[in-house]
């Protein structure tokens, strides 16, 4: 295959490279289009080794390799959806009875054989998760909830005290038959539990019994494991050691949501075992996920040089952008490679969805600065109950605007790639995800970095744990109700940050722990408090 290079004014040689470029899958009804980004057959020749390198790598992933040396622990989110593939027997009959499990909870929770303890039917669910535990069920339940159907879902992903309280006033007159399911592998991150306790205590002040309506997932013997089987929850499902919150989708984090609103959870995980198995494939242009990372590696010059700007043509898929977000960004945002060499990767997402996109940001994407590619998602198959009036369905309105929009980008010298579905569901919806899944794996690999380590997440945590346990120190200096400033607080701790011991004071202050005594609170320098 000799691949034209990219030129706009020949519409022969865009045509060429549309068909030499174009992968489809007949069995999935998935197009990926790359033909509209600078790629040209020596990137292809050049890239060709590496790919080779890293499906070798993939394969010692799948094969059970320690892959987050950070926590020595293999990364197997790709055994959730085919059991077969997974290392032992033993992970093999635990993916198999778990999905088992979830499907007849998912049934008798829908069909009224588990209610509530005053013997009504459930009607709503509160999920406390963070990060992929929260933005895989939210990106499931916006993308696959049919109206009317399914338990409603309320999310709980952040510990803003404003936001947790808009929530409980949502759910207050549904709390009995409200089930409060709490995501934490190791039951100790603090969002979940924080969220967990203000819920907990929320449900007990209210009459109810916490424990008969509570659903732990988190990993076998963890803090949370240990909890739910001394308060004898409702039900507690498996996430196991060896999968990350940013590839959770397709376990019991994705599962779960999916059996409670009544979608078959097989489609979902056939869908994305069919997207594992064609990325499987050796051959360069028959692999969409080497295309795809091909792409986001040119784009880039290999160092993400350019944003990806995710215009999703379907409001089902509004989440998919910040999805995406943690799923890239997490993975391949990294200071170093694997060689221990300062390397500062990453390649940064964000995106809304089309055509509110045509009245937001197209502006600039299209005659502003040249950082970023876009990638277009399009489903063929419009709503059949939305009618045509004067011959103009809303759907062809939408695919023009996707179509128009991919034209004149390319005109402007702006680059582009378009994933088109025949339609969308559940198993199209799980070879989506896959899709991208692997593509991670595959463009960490040609750059050479991890992309199943997170140190830079662990030290934020590290950090905002240091400055909760200040906090404590600051208010048991200060109990002895001596007037101290900033500095002088910061000299009888030993703190060498003066803006964080700034940063708690005030917020303390503003909720009337300590009292500025002297001085205006909000200037720094004038600042003298007490403990109240």
């Amino acid at each position: 295959m000799k691949l034209p290079d990219f030129n706009k004014d020949s519409p022969e040689s865009l045509w060429n490279r549309f068909c030499e470029l174009l992968w489809y899958d007949n069995d999935l009804g998935i197009w990926l289009d790359i033909s509209r980004m600078h790629i040209n057959q020596s990137d292809l020749k050049y890239l060709e080794p590496s790919f080779l390198e890293s499906f070798k790598s993939i394969e010692h992933l799948e094969a059970g390799s320690i892959a987050n040396q950070d926590e020595k622990r293999q990364v197997g989110h790709y055994w959730l959806r085919n059991a077969t593939i997974s290392p032992t027997d033993e992970i093999r009959n635990s993916i198999t009875t778990e999905i088992n499990k979830i499907e007849l909870f998912g049934k008798a929770i829908l069909n009224g054989s588990i209610t509530t303890p005053n013997k009504k039917q459930y009607t709503d669910v509160l999920w406390i998760g963070i990060g992929g535990s929260g933005l895989g069920p939210l990106l499931l339940i916006n993308a696959l909830q049919e109206h009317e159907k399914g338990l409603k879902f309320h999310f709980l992903d952040n510990v803003d005290p404003s936001g947790i309280n808009q929530v409980f006033k949502t759910i207050k007159s549904k709390l009995d038959s409200t089930i409060f399911v709490t995501v934490s592998k190791s039951g100790s991150t603090p969002e979940p539990r924080i969220c967990m306790e203000q819920t907990k205590k929320m449900v007990e002040k209210n009459g109810l019994d916490w424990s008969k309506q509570a659903i732990a997932i988190t990993m076998k013997g963890s803090m949370l494991d240990k909890k739910a089987e001394s308060e004898s929850w409702l039900k507690t499902f498996d996430l196991p050691d060896w999968v990350g919150g940013r590839t959770s989708v397709t376990s019991s984090v994705g599962l779960l949501p999916l059996a409670l609103i009544g979608v078959d959870i097989n489609e979902f995980l056939t869908g994305a075992a069919k997207m594992d198995k064609l990325t499987r494939s050796k051959v360069y242009l028959e692999n969409p996920a080497a295309l795809l990372a091909t792409a986001w590696w040119k784009s880039g010059d290999g160092k993400g040089h350019k944003d990806m700007v995710v215009l999703p043509y379907r409001d089902r898929l509004i989440v998919f952008s910040r999805y995406l977000q943690q799923l890239i960004m997490e993975s391949l945002g990294k200071s170093h490679d694997r060689n221990g060499n300062l390397v500062n990767q990453g390649l940064s997402v964000y995106g809304n969805k089309g055509s509110t996109d045509q009245h937001a940001y197209i502006q600039q994407l299209r005659d502003g600065l040249d950082n970023y590619f876009a990638t277009f998602i399009e489903v063929l198959e419009d709503d059949p109950n939305i009618k045509e009036i004067d011959k103009i369905n809303p759907g062809d309105y939408l695919s023009g605007f996707l179509q128009g929009t991919r034209q004149a980008l390319s005109e402007a010298g702006k680059q582009s790639i378009t994933i088109s579905m025949k339609a969308f569901d559940a198993e199209r919806l799980g070879s989506l995800i896959a899709l991208f899944e692997r593509t991670v794996s595959i463009y960490a690999e040609i750059i050479n970095i991890n992309a199943y380590d997170q140190p830079g997440v662990e030290a934020g945590k590290m950090a905002a744990s240091q400055i909760l346990s200040l906090k404590k120190e600051i208010i048991k200096l200060l109990s002895d109700k001596v007037e101290r400033s900033v500095k002088e607080i910061a000299i009888s701790l030993s703190v060498e940050s003066y803006e964080s011991i700034y940063f708690i004071i005030r917020h303390l202050v503003a909720n009337n722990t300590l009292y500025s005594h002297i001085g205006n609170w909000q200037k720094p320098l004038s600042i003298k408090i007490k403990y109240m």
